[in-house]
């Protein structure tokens, strides 16, 4: 499709903004993927244009967090397998399984999410031993919520981000950087099957991609400097958002009518 150099660096803009947003509490797609359709990018190639320049991001922001010593990949290994198989058996499966019951469910997990975050303490020092290993966390949330992310999506950074903080006893800032690290496996994972289909655009999203890029390195360096004075607010707030969109889409006629 043709597309001006105008409306490009439009979309070059909010995929930076997108990337910022989305290295420090997820939901960067909030942004990205109504512009996309609003540029009168095709509900399917949006999606893959999407996931192309997304993956960019997610990894601009992963990569920082190796190099700050947040995360150790050494450690992820087995998780990141366990997404990746995950993620990739959800974008093969979407076609045959009904979405309608997670589409329900998913904005009430989502305001949950906040709400947890909301209400926690500020700080929080976990003692004892986590509820999950290294191994088991892989093998249900790992390989769990990157099958979501193959099919569905939203929210996925937020849940990956509360599993590690409730399940995995970690700080905010470390399950920020390994939600990341896990975001980027289920997009590449996602990624690929979108390629073999044909379906990016690819200069729509290689331009994104440069602005996800850029946008991320900047979250993951607040997400490091600044900690949770940054991320718990963003995460309540993308979280809500994200579930307030769902709701609109699954009930806008019903409300519609009424008002």
């Amino acid at each position: 499709m043709d597309i001006s150099i105008e409306v490009l660096g439009l979309l070059f803009l909010v995929a930076s903004l997108a990337g910022f947003i989305d290295a420090m509490a997820g939901g960067g797609g909030l942004l990205t993927l109504p512009a996309l359709l609003a540029v009168g990018v095709p509900p399917t190639q949006a999606l893959a244009t999407n996931k192309l320049q997304s993956s960019f991001g997610s990894f601009s922001a992963t990569l920082y967090f190796v190099r700050q010593g947040v995360v150790n990949l050494k450690t992820m290994r087995l998780a990141i397998a366990c997404t990746f198989v995950g993620a990739a058996l959800g974008a093969e499966l979407v076609q045959y399984i009904d979405t309608s019951l997670l589409t329900s469910l998913i904005p009430a997990l989502l305001i949950a999410i906040s709400l947890y975050f909301l209400l926690a303490p500020a700080t929080k020092i976990e003692t004892g031993p986590a509820p999950l290993s290294e191994s088991t966390f892989a093998f249900t949330v790992g390989f769990g919520v990157g099958f979501y992310d193959g099919f569905f999506g939203p929210g996925t950074g937020s849940i990956f981000t509360v599993c590690f903080v409730v399940l995995g006893h970690l700080g905010l800032v470390e399950a920020t950087a390994r939600t990341k690290v896990l975001n980027f496996t289920s997009n590449i994972a996602a990624l690929l099957f979108f390629l073999l289909a044909g379906l990016p655009i690819w200069q729509i999203g290689l331009t994104m991609a440069v602005g996800g890029f850029i946008g991320a390195r900047i979250g993951a360096k607040v997400v490091v400097t600044k900690g949770q004075r940054w991320i718990r607010p963003l995460v309540i707030t993308m979280s809500m958002l994200m579930a307030v969109k769902l709701l609109w889409e699954q009930h806008s006629s019903w409300l519609q009518s009424i008002f």
